[in-house]
């Protein structure tokens, strides 16, 4: 077996097939869209190659044949910050065999120690914690858009390799139909009747004020933690813009107390299983395949994106209340197609929002695990300091 350095668009196309080749006869595989893979690794698509750095390799069998891939990655922004420097990897996928699994960590492992660093942590994505972060461990159904999957083996190679959980990330599903429990329907109800409370869905027409309440929310609710920034207006405006062409204003909730908004609940239909019909090709093809499917209804789960309320209207009942308003215009509507509920993933150290969306009838559906790999074996790591 032999590594291959990833150095030439035609390499980067084959760090794609090598997924595409191992998963061919999976029924739950959905390819990611290639384009999302290529822009992790463009200084001109990813922001964090300007000032941080990144590495991919192939592994070749000794017929030639690719058999496993790994990237590895450094962001200035973060490495510094723990009690060890530390680096990432990400976009493993292997054969059922250690020693070759051990070879692409290996390669990482020498690369971040050239670079300064003291652990790695795996899988992460170079970039945002929403896509492509974790192991699967539990709960092999399909993938969610930019979620990672894999077969059920890649755990053990992980931590025979001497990986240690880092944290779990849950993934929370419920029908449209599931019911609240009786207590939590009562704290909707007394929310619902009270007049000073409101809750309606976005309007597309309006998508600018909607922006701002939903910023108005997330900074009274998210700003005060030690690493997070206020959003500005210009943030806010541009996340709105971006969803646009993919939203349905139906499933799209915001919660208001004498006018002011005091909570949100955003919600996406699940791309992949939209995209799921191009074979990760977004050409002109796959864009009329894409709305194809979306026009005839072909997505029936709605995929949870976000979900807050500001401090001082938490634990009434509002979130509850508004699960309720959106049932009524979701449950039984045969213009609605969705069956099911699919949540962004909460970390096992947030039990705060996983008391939240289970209080909601939400149950967890999948499991993966964000792994830590110190060099140094005689050190531990503190596992309060989770990456951001």
């Amino acid at each position: 077996m032999r590594l291959v350095e990833v150095t030439t668009p035609e390499l980067a196309n084959e760090f794609i097939k090598v997924l595409v080749h191992l998963y061919k006869n999976d029924p739950n595989f959905i390819r990611p869209l290639d384009k999302d893979i290529h822009q992790v690794f463009d200084p001109r698509k990813n922001k964090l190659l300007k000032t941080g750095e990144a590495v991919r390799w192939l592994l070749q069998d000794d017929k030639g044949k690719y058999i496993g891939r790994i990237a590895a990655f450094i962001n200035t922004k973060t490495s510094k910050t723990f009690e060890q420097p530390t680096g990432g990897i990400g976009f493993f996928d292997c054969i059922n065999d250690q020693q070759a699994a051990n070879m692409l960590f290996d390669a990482c492992k020498s690369w971040l120690q050239e670079r300064g660093m003291e652990a790695m942590d795996g899988p992460v994505n170079f970039g945002e914690r929403d896509k492509w972060w974790g192991v699967l461990v539990d709960g092999y159904h399909p993938p969610t858009y930019g979620m990672h999957y894999n077969y059920p083996y890649y755990q053990a190679l992980f931590e025979n390799y001497g990986f240690q959980l880092f944290f779990k990330q849950y993934t929370y599903y419920r029908t449209v139909e599931d019911p609240l429990t009786p207590e939590y329907q009562e704290k909707a109800n007394r929310i619902l009747r009270e007049p000073k409370y409101r809750f309606c869905h976005l309007d597309k027409k309006n998508l600018s004020k909607y922006a701002e309440d939903f910023r108005t929310v997330y900074n009274k609710g998210w700003a005060k933690h030690e690493g997070v920034k206020a959003m500005s207006e210009a943030q806010a405006q541009h996340i709105m813009k971006a969803m646009r062409p993919v939203l349905d204003e139906r499933i799209m909730w915001f919660s208001y107390y004498e006018e002011q908004p005091v909570g949100f609940f955003i919600a996406l239909p699940e791309l992949n299983q939209l995209f799921k019909h191009v074979n990760g090709k977004l050409d002109w093809w796959g864009k009329l395949k894409f709305a194809y499917h979306r026009w005839r209804g072909s997505c029936k789960t709605m995929y949870g994106i976000v979900f807050g309320i500001t401090p001082e209207h938490q634990g009434k009942g509002v979130e509850a209340a508004m699960v309720v308003a959106a049932a009524q215009l979701v449950q039984n509507n045969p213009s609605i197609p969705y069956h099911d509920l699919q949540m962004n993933w909460i970390g096992d150290f947030n039990p705060k929002m996983m008391r939240v969306v289970e209080q909601v009838g939400s149950r967890i559906y999948k499991t993966h695990h964000t792994y830590r790999y110190l060099f140094d074996r005689t050190k531990e790591f503190k596992r309060s300091k989770i990456i951001q």
